[in-house]
């Protein structure tokens, strides 16, 4: 299933044998179950069905359809679709067949085909349709949100060509992991869609294959949904001991410590915690003492990607790169996560982290090799350091990272004149915003803000409601946010819609940044075509490197657990999946009431 920021596991796939039909296909070897196997290792294939999972949501929403840029569409719309393949939770990349009984590739990867299940079924009854999955791809490139489009870019062609049968062919064989990609896509009913306007949002629940339908609705407040009871794929190993909840509901809330209040008030039933101080403190309740809140650590193998303070180049202050490194040097991570989460985490220093992926090292002669045609317009320091954020002796006033950072503005045409920090040629003084949704942030940003104030910089922070914040996104409209750019273990098609210059000027995508750089967008390419891992480890690395001179992020930190608390009322299985997070509306379930 597609995320926007977080992220799809990519990995290189092996050749598969001229014309053989698989009943799933993986990106290293062969797939760890065979065509026999009965359930994941990762599920309980006992689970009781039954009970009613109570979930949060921040914000509020104005729609139903979850696949165009337009509107904010409600959590949980996922749940109503079926796709392709499925991914397995435990595996790097591996695409069991769901809709499609079986996928074939050509042995010089210019093509895929995936024959359809005879079984599967819309909830209105009628059969899936090989129509149904071009009129999905075509709905999805030329109308959906622009992610789709760049994700498959390199589709020339989908057509039926057989009862249950269609083929997708590709510009070239280059792109090995198209194959797997296009697996992930949701089937849609073309006889829905086919008298509706796709592109507008709508309080129309639509129509699915998947395991749940929409059951009510509270515009904007509230969504619930039921489990099908006919639901075609309910008894496909693929889906064994997942979907146990006969009904999932989503409250929203206004911001994150609201929502933390209702769930220790026992108003929902699970939590991601993903707030250090939070999760040290707030949880000294009488419902956690007596057992009936349990709180885990989870230890995950994600690659935990970037967060941090994203700066807009689109906005003229935050072109110049010296800019952008000095503000780096304004940040005091050592303080921030000695005084306000404990200590929990450790610093990013990668667009890759906590991964092999990540440029720790000089860089190889394969990376060196990549790096070279671009030397005369990369900094010098590409090919001889490696990259490092400035540390600070947690004390909050760094006087020397700060005299670095005054240092490199000047040098940038930034001078200062009394108290402000002004341009040398044109006298303005320099001033930003920082756009942010969630109020527990601000005591991450006020710090950092008053460091900005010994630079003479005014940096202004504008705390507005979810629903805005992800509209100006959208549009590019902000200075500088926190955001995250999730990661997987190998990645691809997604960086196209992460740096790429025809991102950086697409309103939607995931360059927020704003980066239009061409050695990054030929390193993109490189990365797609990566023929084995070890060349997708090399060419990950080589644009590592490159993102993390351009200091388009002031870097913030990462972990490698999740942190969960939920209500006894539900139990999980005891062997977590390696990847994604905690999948509670998968494999999750109601302990039976006596």
């Amino acid at each position: 299933m597609l995320h926007r920021t977080l992220f799809v596991l990519v990995l290189t796939l092996l050749p598969l044998a001229a014309g053989a039909w698989e009943h799933a296909v993986a990106m290293h070897g062969q797939p760890k179950y065979g065509a026999d196997f009965k359930h994941f290792d990762y599920v309980n294939p006992n689970a009781p069905k039954g009970g009613t999972l109570r979930l949060s949501a921040i914000g509020t929403y104005d729609s139903l359809n979850g696949f165009i840029l337009r509107g904010s569409a409600a959590a949980g719309l996922g749940l109503m679709y079926d796709t392709l393949t499925y991914h397995a939770l435990d595996e790097p990349f591996t695409e069991y067949g769901l809709l499609a009984e079986a996928i074939e590739i050509a042995p010089d990867r210019t093509s895929v085909k995936f024959r359809l299940r005879r079984e599967a079924k819309f909830h209105d009854g009628k059969q899936v349709r090989p129509e149904d999955v071009v009129f999905s791809f075509n709905a999805l490139t030329k109308q959906g949100h622009p992610m789709y489009r760049a994700y498959w870019a390199d589709v020339t062609s989908v057509e039926k060509v057989g009862p249950r049968e269609v083929i997708f062919r590709f510009r070239d064989g280059e792109n090995r992991e198209l194959p797997l990609i296009l697996g992930q896509m949701p089937v849609l009913p073309e006889h829905y869609w086919k008298d509706r306007d796709f592109t507008r949002t709508s309080f129309e629940i639509p129509l699915g294959s998947g395991p749940y339908r929409v059951k009510q609705f509270d515009a904007g407040r509230a969504i619930t949904y039921e489990r099908d009871p006919d639901y075609w794929g309910r008894n496909l190993p693929v889906n064994r001991g997942r979907y146990n909840f006969d009904v999932i509901r989503f409250d929203y809330y206004r911001d994150g410590m609201v929502a933390l209040e209702a769930f220790k008030g026992g108003a929902f039933d699970f939590r991601l915690e993903n707030i250090a101080k939070s999760w040290f403190t707030a949880y000294n309740v009488p419902a956690v003492k007596d057992g009936r809140v349990r709180r885990e650590e989870i230890p995950h193998e994600n690659p935990s990607g970037m967060q941090g303070f994203f700066m807009n180049t689109r906005r003229e202050l935050f072109k110049d790169p010296k800019v952008r490194q000095a503000l780096n040097y304004a940040f005091d991570f050592e303080w921030t996560n000695a005084n306000l989460f404990y200590g929990a985490y450790t610093r990013s220093e990668s667009y890759f982290s906590n991964s092999e992926l990540a440029a720790r090292e000089l860089p190889s002669a394969e990376e060196l090799k990549l790096l070279e045609p671009f030397r005369d317009r990369l900094p010098p320091e590409v090919f001889t350091q490696v990259y490092r954020t400035p540390t600070t002796d947690g004390k909050g006033v760094s006087r020397e990272n700060l005299r670095t950072a005054s240092r490199l503005l000047q040098e940038a045409g930034w001078e200062i004149k009394g108290s402000q920090r002004v341009h040398v040629e044109t006298g303005r003084p320099m001033s930003f915003e920082i756009l942010l949704y969630n109020p527990s942030f601000e005591r991450v940003v006020l710090p950092y803000v008053r460091n900005l104030e010994r630079l003479g910089i005014r940096a202004n922070v504008r705390m507005v409601d979810p629903a805005q914040y992800e509209e100006r996104l959208k549009r590019f409209d902000f200075d500088m946010t926190v955001h995250v750019v999730g990661q997987s273990s190998s990645p691809g098609n997604e960086q196209r819609d992460y740096w790429s210059c025809e991102a950086a000027k697409t309103d939607g995508t995931n360059n927020i940044a704003g980066i239009c750089d061409p050695a990054v967008d030929e390193l993109i390419e490189k990365l797609i075509a990566a023929p084995d891992r070890e060349s997708l480890v090399a060419r990950a690395r080589a644009l590592d490197r490159v993102l993390l001179s351009g200091h388009y992020v002031v870097p913030h930190w990462h972990s490698k657990v999740w942190r969960v608390a939920y209500w006894n009322r539900l139990e999980h299985p005891g062997t977590p999946p390696k990847y994604g997070a905690p999948p509670v509306t998968d494999v999750w379930w109601a302990k039976p009431q006596n």
